[in-house]
């Protein structure tokens, strides 16, 4: 019977947000809302004008035409929304509305004057909590019922008092539009939640690869890139002593720092393309490309492994590797791969320098970057000094990978 309270386009949106489809889904049913209660209520007034009788500017026809227009005023107030009146004026005007329905009763002789209470009630339902609505249904019964029951007014003797009762049933009709309404609003709020927490995840999933593609990027050229220049800086220092000897060792080098970035390059290029790298013989290509063969030992059972924790313990790999070469150059190297029942262990170590280590400054960012991928995967990681052993001098990074 239309009992819902009216939401409009500006308060749906207010509430939920743009709506992504103007045309479909629950949100398009509650913009129609409004013009659909709106033609029902002009259609209930447009019924009373009609038919209720008898209707004047003097007498008792004024007094069934103010009736008329204060149950008009009270039914059109339906449509104004919970947050424009207070609740207690809410129940002053309802309560206007059901003593003026119920006069219109007794004072007209025909029509189809019950009509009003029967949607003035039924709003009740959706307007009022539980107890003020049975309340107001309760008096709209007891006085429309009177009024025929005591024949207060000139007609109505062709219909019973219980119809009068009856004026207060479409509260039931009120209650269960507002529950409806109120679980469609809950559903809308779900999902839109869902949609804002889905949209929260995806944002951060693209920081976490921007993370990603970042701490690549300066595992390849940080280092290559920082010897490079100074490479060069001594290659053009050496120019004015006239040492052409030292100036070409200088260029030389720079030369091979550029080939070693290159492969690096094409290697974290195709790290990032794929989905899932096989780690042993990626492990075992990275190792053979930056100049140590059968350096390699594994222990335990070979598994496959994320993608994600593949990659990360390459990058960690590739990232120890290269400071191996930069900071013990001509060092032995040792890479150890474990597998066990609870966790993966890469262990890069390398022996004291064997020749001459090239002066020079790093970033600081290449062991902040292994300690971020282990974190990212709920792993570990430690870095220091080898104090004995055959290796003693050199330096040592293991990375501890739960799964």
């Amino acid at each position: 019977m239309g009992y819902g309270r009216d939401v409009s386009a500006s308060e749906s949106v207010a509430a939920h947000g743009p709506a992504p489809d103007k045309g479909s889904g629950p949100r398009a049913a509650l913009r129609q809302d409004p013009r659909t209660h709106a033609a029902i209520t002009l259609a209930v007034i447009a019924i009373g004008f009609a038919t209720v009788r008898p209707l004047g500017v003097e007498g008792r026809g004024l007094a069934v035409l103010a009736l008329l227009v204060v149950n008009s005023v009270a039914l059109m107030a339906r449509h104004l929304s919970d947050s424009r009146l207070p609740p207690r004026v809410d129940v002053v005007w309802l309560t206007a509305g059901i003593v003026a329905a119920a006069a219109l009763v007794g004072v007209s002789r025909s029509g189809s004057s019950y009509i009003y209470a029967y949607f003035l009630t039924g709003h009740v339902g959706y307007r009022l909590p539980l107890k003020q609505a049975l309340s107001l249904a309760a008096l709209s019964s007891l006085l429309c019922g009177a009024v025929v029951y005591f024949h207060l007014g000139p007609g109505h003797e062709q219909v019973t008092w219980v119809v009068g009762l009856t004026t207060g049933v479409p509260v039931v009709a009120g209650m269960l539009s507002r529950s409806r309404q109120r679980a469609v609003e809950a559903m809308i709020e779900s999902a839109e939640s869902a949609e804002r927490a889905a949209r929260a995840e995806a944002q951060a999933a693209v920081l976490t690869e921007r993370s990603r593609i970042a701490r690549d990027v300066h595992d390849v050229l940080a280092h290559s890139l920082a010897g490079i220049n100074m490479q060069l800086e001594l290659a053009d220092a050496l120019i004015d002593t006239g040492d052409l000897d030292k100036v070409r060792e200088a260029n030389n080098k720079a030369h091979g720092m550029v080939r070693e970035s290159l492969k690096q390059a094409q290697w974290t290029v195709h790290a990032l393309r794929e989905d899932a790298l096989p780690l042993l013989e990626s492990l075992t290509a990275m190792i053979e490309s930056s100049g140590h063969r059968d350096v390699l030992t594994v222990t335990g059972a070979a598994r496959d492994l994320p993608a994600q924790v593949t990659q990360n313990l390459l990058r960690i790999c590739q990232e120890a590797l290269t400071n191996a070469a930069r900071h013990a150059p001509g060092g032995d190297v040792r890479v150890e791969l474990t597998y066990d029942p609870g966790s993966t262990t890469l262990r890069v170590r390398n022996g004291p320098a064997t020749r001459e280590v090239t002066a020079g400054v790093g970033s600081g960012m290449g062991l902040i970057g292994m300690r971020e991928r282990a974190t990212l995967l709920g792993g570990t990681i430690t870095a220091g000094p080898v104090t004995e052993g055959p290796d003693a001098g050199g330096w040592q990074v293991e990375a501890v990978i739960p799964g």
